[in-house]
């Protein structure tokens, strides 16, 4: 009988330790209940539950993360104070994922730290970490892809596709993703 002919995904097999298996369902149990189920205003619980699971979030109390956000590995998420993880935003870490001070991801976005190598029949696991700079806004429906980082005080316009880095203080918009024209400073009032 001749050899099966290759295909994507043959001979693949989980990069992730059996710990960090077992840790991934037992996480993925407590976000499809106690996190999900938590009331909206309850932010710093849902904070206090990412910090038990590993994620670094130095001021619980201090940043946003809504109940419906989906996280893949709480140990592998930084969130520094003031940010804001919005509705249905999904973070896709099999790499860190950062979020610097104010940086706020509006509903719907989703950052993906991680992707395949296609040129291989096995398509081993490439992961890359996503840093998000402070003060950033990320539009609804925005996808950013594995090792961008994005400058501090941009603005990514809605439904955007980032796969490369973003400079500072730029309103950028597209697919891909580029900067258009500068940020103004925001005004206090």
């Amino acid at each position: 009988m001749p050899s099966e002919s290759p295909y994507l995904g043959q001979y693949c097999v989980t990069p992730y330790p059996r710990r960090e298996v077992v840790l991934r369902w037992l996480w993925a149990f407590v976000q499809a209940t106690i996190f999900r189920w938590s009331p909206r205003p309850l932010h710093g619980f849902r904070a206090r539950l990412l910090v038990l699971f590993g994620a670094n979030i130095p001021a619980p109390g201090h940043v946003v993360v809504f109940p419906t956000a989906r996280i893949t590995f709480p140990w592998k998420l930084t969130l520094a104070p003031r940010s804001m993880v919005g509705r249905n935003v999904t973070l896709y870490n099999l790499a860190p994922i950062t979020l610097q001070r104010g940086a706020n991801l509006s509903q719907n976005c989703h950052l993906c730290a991680g992707t395949h190598d296609f040129t291989r029949w096995d398509m081993p696991l490439i992961t890359a970490p996503i840093v998000i700079g402070q003060n950033v806004w990320l539009g609804a429906d925005v996808f950013v892809g594995p090792g961008v980082t994005i400058g501090e005080l941009s603005v990514v316009g809605a439904r955007s596709v980032v796969v490369r880095d973003l400079p500072p203080r730029k309103i950028c918009v597209g697919h891909p993703c580029r900067p258009i024209k500068d940020r103004p400073a925001p005004r206090t009032k």
